[in-house]
């Protein structure tokens, strides 16, 4: 039997569980208005007079609001010189108020009233021709700025966004670090509470009641495939039944102030096959790889590269070709699970110290089964270092041996 797969049983793990000691602060005020600062500064370098940063991800970095995208505009307006505007619905006021992290000015617009319009005057009034507009924002807010103001010119904050979230402080390193650590024992729980006949929503149930013990919020997403099902790497519809032999692949993370896990781990229920073992040591192998290749400077391409290498060495592939890796090696991780940049052909930002991402060269064996590994780890001066540590063998998936 796989050493830390079952023998336990799931009220027996919750019971084991408290909230994590070590939580590390929220991102303070300092920090916040240092982010507003260089995003002016890359904003003005983009030959734009404001940046517009809308309801998500972004919005939570710059400001820390949490609140997502919906119909109604809820956005950042940055000028490169002056205060920063938040423009809200009126009915909205005292909910902003008590999320915002930073000094703003607030502009309300009410039901019947034209947000865009709002922005548009807005900019007016700072004298603003160029708008940088976050990546991230729907079609239908340019085309009611388009009409709001035809004589703007709009660009595409990307650059902004992107120069700002890709490389993380410490701050953000240590809740990163934070989340990923409570991820990881609940996997090795989800491993112990493993049995015949277990049908993989009562195993998700688990993990989402583990995640809520341990960090105070449940699962931001959660994954669990048996046997075939692990062949696709969001797997399929159903709710398998574990079975001896099967090989168990899940996929889950928390997130804390916002900063996300994201960590998968693939065994055996049982004792593994030797094809079993053969595709997880390679697949270990590719992981390694990409990790050792990380060096700042190095295109992020260089790493998805170094990873598919591995592979072809050992007959799979090539490229997206199956048996092999059907998908990127890695991608960036943040406030949000996939952000950018990504380890993928086609990516060359240079990497850079504080910058985080996945390591996940998934292989595929179609109809048979799937190995994917993910863990994650950060660029440092001379490398890269793990937030947590990747399993060490098939037999032993959890590190558990002395």
């Amino acid at each position: 039997m796989t050493l830390g797969v079952g023998g336990s049983t799931m009220a027996a793990e919750l019971a084991g569980l408290s909230p994590r000691a070590g939580r590390p602060p929220a991102i303070g005020a300092a920090e916040y208005e240092a982010r507003l600062e260089k995003a002016r500064g890359l904003t003005r370098a983009l030959g734009a007079d404001a940046l517009l940063i809308g309801a998500g991800a972004s919005l939570r970095y710059f400001t820390g609001v949490p609140w997502g995208a919906t119909e109604r505009l809820v956005a950042l307006l940055l000028p490169v010189a002056g205060a920063p505007v938040m423009i809200c619905p009126a009915f909205e006021l005292g909910s902003l108020q008590a999320d915002l992290k930073v000094e703003v000015e607030i502009r309300l617009w009410q039901e019947h009233e034209s947000p865009a319009a709002l922005v548009g005057r807005s900019l007016a009034q700072l004298g603003a021709d160029v708008l940088a507009l976050d990546p991230a924002a729907p079609f239908s807010l340019f085309s009611a700025l388009r009409d709001a103001a035809p004589s703007l010119s709009v660009k595409d904050a990307g650059a902004v966004v992107d120069g700002c979230r890709g490389v993380k402080s410490d701050a953000e390193l240590a809740l990163l670090r934070y989340a990923k650590a409570i991820t990881l024992d609940v996997h090795r729980r989800a491993g112990a509470v493993l049995a015949p006949g277990v049908r993989a929503s009562e195993v998700k149930r688990f993990i989402d009641e583990a995640h809520r013990a341990a960090s105070g919020g449940g699962s931001t997403f959660c994954a669990v495939q048996f046997g075939e099902a692990t062949a696709y790497p969001h797997g399929l519809p159903g709710d398998q039944e574990l079975a001896e032999g099967d090989l168990v692949l899940i996929d889950t993370g928390c997130q804390v102030e916002g900063y996300q896990a994201d960590i998968t781990r693939t065994y055996v229920f049982g004792t593994p096959g030797d094809e079993h073992r053969r595709i997880w040591e390679i697949e270990h192998e590719a992981q390694a790889a990409a990790f050792a290749a990380v060096r700042p400077g190095l295109p992020c391409e260089t790493i998805d590269a170094v990873a598919r290498q591995v592979l072809e060495r050992h007959g799979l592939g090539p490229d997206y070709a199956l048996p092999g890796l059907p998908h990127r090696t890695g991608h960036g991780i943040g406030l949000s699970i996939h952000e950018g940049p990504y380890l993928v052909r086609g990516d060359a930002t240079p990497l850079a110290p504080g910058m985080c991402f996945s390591n996940e060269p998934m292989i595929v064996i179609p109809g048979r089964f799937g190995v994917r590994l993910e863990d994650h780890m950060y660029v440092t001066a001379d490398g890269a270092a793990w937030f947590t540590p990747p399993s060490p063998s098939i037999d032993d998936p959890f590190g558990l041996k002395a």
